[in-house]
This record gives C-alpha cells, structure tokens and sequence, in this order.
C-alpha cells in the first residue's frame, strides 16, 4: 500500500508522539509499505527549530525507507495563545502544499493533536478519494481545557467544533486506551468507528538489563544506590513538584536516589524548587541520546509515572510500556479512575498512589527500598505484560489489518 501519515512530530525529536510514529512508518516499510510522511521542521520539546532545520520553508528527506516531508513552522520558545494558534495555522497552510505533492495515497493515517490538521487532512481524503484513520493518542480539547492551556470560551468552542468535524469525516478512529472508547460514544461517534490500538514499544530494543556494570550509574554517581527514575515530558500534565516533595521526606536515608530526566530549559525551572527545597538527592539531567535509552532505565530500580489530579482520565503517558518492557517495577502517582492506572494495575507490574500527594509517593518508595523481592516480582509481570500486549509487531499486525479492512468496497 501507499500509506501517507500526517504528523505533527517525528524523528529526530526525542519524545511524545515522534519516536512512535517513527517506529511505525519503518515498521510498515519493512514489511514491503511505501510510506510517505508530512510532518513539521523538528522543534519539540525545546520549542526551537532544530539548527540543521533554520531558515527553511520546505523540505524532502529520505530516513530508512520513508519519505519525510517537513514544512516550515511558526515556533517560539515561550508561546503566547497567539503564538500557538499562529503555529498551528502555519502547519496547516504549509503541510498541505507539502502533501498534496507525491502519489496518491491508498490510506491517509492523521496523528492530532493539533486539531486544525484535520482540516486539510480530510481535504486530501477528499481529494483523492482515500479514507482518513485519525489516531487519537490523547483527548483533545479536553485535556487542554483540564490543565488550564485552553481558557477562551471562543476558542474551546471552535477546537469542539474542529474534534466534530475530525470525528465525524475520518473513517475510523485509532485511540490507544479503553478509555478513550467510551468518552468517543459519549460525544456521539458510532462505536463501529473506533478502534483500539494501544501503543507499542519495541521489547527487542527496550530490555531488562543488568544494573550492575551500567555505564549509566557509573556516569551519574549512582553505583550502590536505589534509584528512582522519572524520564519524559516536564510539563502541565505531570507536577513534578510532587516528586521532588516527597524526595524531601527520603533525605535520611542517603541511599536513596531520585533522577529526573528531561528537557533542559523544564529542567532549570524545576532546579530551582529543587534547591529552594534543599533536595540534594535529586538528580536532574537532560535527555540521552536514544540508543542510551535502554541502559538508561536498567540503572532504575523503580521507574516513576506522575500525573496531576485534574489531568482528564483518559489521559495515557506512552512512558507506561516503555517501563513496562524495562523490566521495572512502576510507581504511578495517578488519578485512580484514569487509563493510567487501569493499565498499571493490569500489567500487575506496579504500585498506585494518589497523585500530588508526595507523602504517599514517599511512602511507595521506601517500601520497595526495603523489599527488593517485591521490586523482582514486579519488574518480572512489567516485562512478561510488555511482551504479552504492546509488542510493536502486535501494533503493526494490527494497523496492517486495519488498513487492509478499510479499503475494502
């Protein structure tokens, strides 16, 4: 098939959506696909071109069999609401002149957010007469509105209208979590429409590896500690405040070691409430290179997941299975009626907190500080869950019969 996906964000951004969608559209070339992607110059999460990327309008690279075409963006580094709009209008006025040059494709898969994508994505459905598969990996705008990014009544009134309209001329829709489902047929979309594909991680590169003679731990200063990693997105969804609170609470015991993983200018924020707190056991460091990735999460011991109370139910942090096929036990300090936590609790493979309560985070960890058998168990059901639900060929089985089923008449 000729597959055409409509991303926002790809390689070589390190998170988020990117390294999924990037592993999906290799995956379907490695299995005979011609896989075209339009998507934006890279600026995520330093909202900041990527310097290879500055000073131009268009661009058509060749990555290990896919097409990338990448178009300018409107990108500032401290986004107003006017900045955001601008951005996404820019993506859809210069994607489009971008996608509309190439093959007719057989399937158009569209990734949101942003929401005004849709526009020009159904356009070129139309166009060509080809179905659109919205993926859905998060809720949009009501989770935008939950944390406080969406205020303007306007606004949220037109991104609802935009989510009609996405919901209502996509052929059918991929959402990563049963969650998700239930929110779609309560919006008033046909069951028959959704799909669900959760997302996937690929257990052959991410593995349970040894913390002893990790270069990780030895770069780091962390060889004999108890490590408990955080890794990922530093923003409104998480609170990582909570975090550093209840490292707080484990400065007595010095073996104990909290490492926050993220982008650099979160990170500087985040040292400062850090050293207001005084928590000198944590760490905070910026992102590794991806083939770090897998020593990275062997150094742990515990991997963390952190989310705000009022952040939606349905919300799902792709950092799950990513853990998961590590081999580590998880703490979730998460809304117990969210997706999260209904897919920690199912892997068998984690401990839930409440979120924003760093006196329950604290009290997890020195828990599973004082029963490494209990952190075996459970890094053991982590992994065998991974191998189990998100293998990555699962995913691409799944989208293959997907795509096959929707072309036929």
């Amino acid at each position: 098939m000729r597959i055409l996906i409509y991303s926002y964000n790809y390689h070589p951004e390190p998170i988020g959506i990117a390294p999924l969608i990037t592993e999906l559209a290799e995956g379907l070339v490695q299995r005979g696909h011609e896989v075209r992607v339009v998507t934006g110059m890279p600026n995520y999460p330093q909202r900041q071109i990527y310097e290879n990327y500055r000073g131009k309008f268009y661009c058509t690279e060749r990555t290990n069999g896919v097409t990338v075409q990448r178009s300018y963006l409107w990108v500032r580094p401290e986004p107003n609401l006017l900045d955001r709009l601008l951005l996404e209008i820019s993506f859809v006025a210069t994607s489009f002149v971008h996608a509309l040059k190439g093959k007719r494709p057989d399937i158009i898969l569209l990734t949101v957010p942003p929401l005004p994508v849709s526009v020009p994505a159904a356009l070129l459905g139309w166009i060509h007469r080809t179905p659109v598969i919205l993926n859905l990996p998060d809720s949009l705008p009501d989770a935008a509105v939950h944390v406080g990014l969406l205020k303007n009544q306007k606004l949220i009134r037109l991104f609802e209208i935009l989510e009609k309209f996405a919901y209502r001329t996509a052929s059918k829709i991929t959402v990563i979590a049963d969650g998700f489902i239930d929110n779609l047929i309560g919006k008033g979309v046909p069951s028959h429409k959704v799909e669900l594909i959760p997302n996937w991680v690929d257990v052959n590169f991410i593995q349970p590896m040894p913390k002893e003679d990790n270069e990780f731990r030895k770069l780091h200063h962390l060889t004999g500690k108890f490590v408990v990693l955080y890794a990922g997105n530093i923003a409104l969804t998480q609170g990582l405040t909570t975090v550093i609170n209840a490292a707080v609470r484990l400065r007595h015991i010095p073996d104990i070691a909290i490492v926050i993983v993220g982008e650099e200018k979160a990170l500087e924020q985040l040292q400062l409430y850090r050293d207001t707190c005084k928590a000198a056991n944590v760490i905070l460091l910026p992102f590794q290179p991806r083939e770090k990735l897998p020593e990275m999460l062997a150094a742990a011991d515990v991997g963390l997941v952190v989310q705000k109370q009022n952040v939606v139910s349905f919300n799902m942090p792709s950092k799950i299975q990513v853990l998961l096929a590590s081999g580590r036990a998880i703490i979730a300090s998460v809304p117990a009626n969210g997706t999260a936590a209904r897919s920690v609790v199912q892997s068998g493979g984690g401990i839930i907190v409440p979120p924003e309560d760093p006196g329950a985070l604290a009290a997890a960890i020195l828990d599973l500080y004082h029963n490494p058998d209990k952190i075996k168990v459970l890094g053991e059901k982590s992994r065998q869950y991974a191998i189990d639900n998100y293998s990555f060929e699962q995913a691409l089985d799944r989208y293959e019969k997907l795509f096959a089923a929707i072309q036929e008449p």
